[in-house]
């Protein structure tokens, strides 16, 4: 018995009935809904009835009642004529004939039973044949705003799964026995353990399943790049749309969420010892609720006004809602996190000043230093770096003004120099601040643009411009000194780089001009010198960065440990928490022998 193929017909029909003796099909849409026709043996007439998806509901085209109980002696093809009851099978629920369909699928042809007893929702297949199954039904796709109206708005993008779609793509996973997808995600989430939950429609065990190794799947399922870490491994991938992960992740948490069922886990015993966390994004986060349920005491320093790191400056409102990631903050105080904002570690205490009050210190500051091109013009008015421009929208919420004091960066064409999630993030941004025209600029083709594949079609849908192949040299300003055009140069594609992309080379006399009132970079940041400055014992690698031992997160410095961007560079939110989880457990290891 597989109900999860009983639940997968119940929604839309993926595949095709045939009579097992002259193999013709009973698909209502091929046969104008006379599917079958059941002789019951309380009428004595025909009873023209069409095969529901879901098998235990007879749609009845008469007024001849059906009711739940009703057994029916007999199912004739309509056109062969033959009996389709099966009468070496009985129905494993409630010991009545069954009758057989055969389905196609695959290539293959393959026996479906189900139960003549009106109201028994039994039916039967044989289990080798259930992957072969499911491969037959398609991603299913989220839900989402239509483009013309959230291209004038700040609300989420898409929806997210409704009950019945997450139960179709949770049973598209076959439930591997060596699961690869497991293996491309940086934390290691039991991911066919969560689905299997989710088929059982258990979708608060499967939430907790997620917590065993992410504690943030709400945000995760949002904005990690699943379609090349854990999506890219999965064996249904192959030769169909792999399973979506992201989605059904996301699905869990925000049910959990929304259901009021987050449970606070137990809290270990005290251990008396202290861990200072500089940095609140995604890895900081990480490494303080896990040090807390550990029996640590916790404290977090963040510079900014608000905690969240890059989740509350960096990613917008339509991407990632604020709600949730306050959410996730406010269950880390709850945990008895504390989170000391407005600090500036290496400005008004250093490294060493920490140490003399806390046993041990996780450094996930990230890489928030803008990077510039040094291009003529640079520094003309409305010439913005992403993270400026997305601290001011997001952390400052200048898309609430006048609601809130920072206005909105405006300009009526703009450009967007990059092609990563920052840059769309900034462009979608720029479009929904009222902007008639948003060019996005970049020296590689589209199969090199570095953001995801979902973020790439959502600003495409929005009527944002791909300028592709295409640099900046120089801008140009009006009387104000105003930003009023850029002068670009197009580009071709050489030898591949150390990044492993082809070099872009420039395109002799290919000079042109974009206008644009406003411009945006978002080519990358760096590491922010500040904390450095105060600890120059901490070793830093030849592109700045923070060096650590890979296996446990440790720096130069004994009892400091660093992690995600500022050791990475740019990187993603997942890869930022599976740092601080390996950080975590190192430094509970360490100081659980002191």
């Amino acid at each position: 018995m597989l109900e999860q193929e009983v639940r997968l017909l119940k929604y839309k029909t993926y595949l095709s009935y045939y009579c097992p003796h002259c193999s013709t099909t009973f698909n209502v849409e091929r046969q104008d809904e006379k599917s079958l026709i059941f002789n019951a043996a309380y009428k004595q007439q025909d009873l023209v009835v069409k095969l529901s998806p879901y098998l235990d509901v007879f749609d009845t085209k008469t007024s001849i009642p059906v009711e739940e109980g009703d057994m029916l002696d007999d199912l004739i093809c309509p056109h062969c004529k033959k009996s389709l009851i099966n009468h070496e099978e009985k129905c494993e629920k409630c010991g009545s004939k069954v009758g057989e369909v055969i389905v196609s699928t695959q290539a293959k042809l393959i026996p479906f039973y189900f139960c003549v007893n009106r109201g028994c929702d039994w039916h039967g297949i044989k289990k080798a044949d259930q992957k072969t199954i499911r491969r037959k039904i398609p991603r299913q796709t989220m839900p989402e705003q239509d483009p013309k109206i959230r291209a004038h708005n700040f609300k989420e993008v898409p929806y997210g799964y409704t009950s019945e779609l997450a139960l179709l793509e949770a049973d598209r996973c076959l439930q591997c026995k060596n699961p690869k997808c497991v293996e491309g995600c940086p934390v290691n989430i039991d991911i066919p353990g969560f689905i299997k939950l989710i088929s059982e429609e258990q979708f608060d065990a499967a939430a907790r399943k997620i917590k065993e190794t992410n504690l943030f799947p709400a945000v995760c399922g949002r904005v990690c790049p699943q379609e090349s870490q854990c999506e890219i491994k999965c064996i249904v991938g192959i030769k169909n749309e792999p399973v979506a992960i992201g989605r059904l992740e996301r699905f869990v948490a925000d049910y959990e969420r929304d259901m009021n069922l987050v449970e606070i886990v137990d809290i270990k015993k005290s251990t008396g010892k202290k861990i200072a966390v500089i940095g609140s994004g995604p890895g900081g986060l990480t490494v303080a609720a896990d040090m807390q349920i550990l029996g640590y005491d916790v404290t977090i320093f963040e510079a900014l006004h608000e905690a969240g790191g890059v989740l509350t400056y960096g990613i917008p409102e339509f991407r990632l809602p604020k709600s949730i990631v306050n959410f996730e903050i406010d269950y880390l105080v709850k945990l008895g996190v504390k989170i000391e904002l407005n600090h500036i570690i290496g400005n008004i205490l250093t490294l060493d000043e920490l140490l003399e009050h806390f046993d041990a210190i996780y450094i996930g500051v990230g890489a928030g230093l803008p990077w510039f091109m040094g291009l003529e013009g640079e520094s003309l008015g409305n010439v913005y770096s992403a993270n400026e421009y997305l601290t001011r929208m997001n952390l400052m919420k200048a898309y609430k003004f006048p609601e809130y004091d920072t206005p909105m960066p405006k300009g009526n064409k703009v450009a967007v120099i990059g092609g990563g999630n920052v840059a769309m993030d900034c462009a979608r941004s720029a479009l929904r601040s009222g902007s008639k025209e948003v060019n996005i600029v970049y020296r590689r083709s589209k199969k090199e643009l570095p953001a995801r594949e979902e973020e790439v079609h959502h600003a495409e849908q929005e009527g944002i411009n791909f300028h592709l192949l295409t640099s900046p040299i120089r801008y140009f300003g009006d009387r104000r000194n105003m930003v009023k055009s850029m002068e670009c140069i197009r580009m071709e594609l050489g030898e591949p780089d150390a990044s492993g992309r082809r070099r872009p080379l420039p395109l002799e006399n290919s000079n042109f001009m974009l206008e644009c009132d406003m411009a945006i970079v978002a080519i990358g940041n760096g590491p922010n010198p500040i904390l450095f400055n105060s600890a120059p014992d901490l070793k830093l690698n030849k592109r700045g960065y923070v060096e650590v031992n890979e296996e446990t997160g440790e720096t130069s410095k004994e009892f400091v440990y660093a992690g995600g961007d500022i050791v990475t560079g740019a990187a993603t939110v997942i890869l930022a928490m599976g740092a601080g989880r390996i950080a975590a457990r190192a430094m509970h290891e360490k100081l659980s022998k002191i």
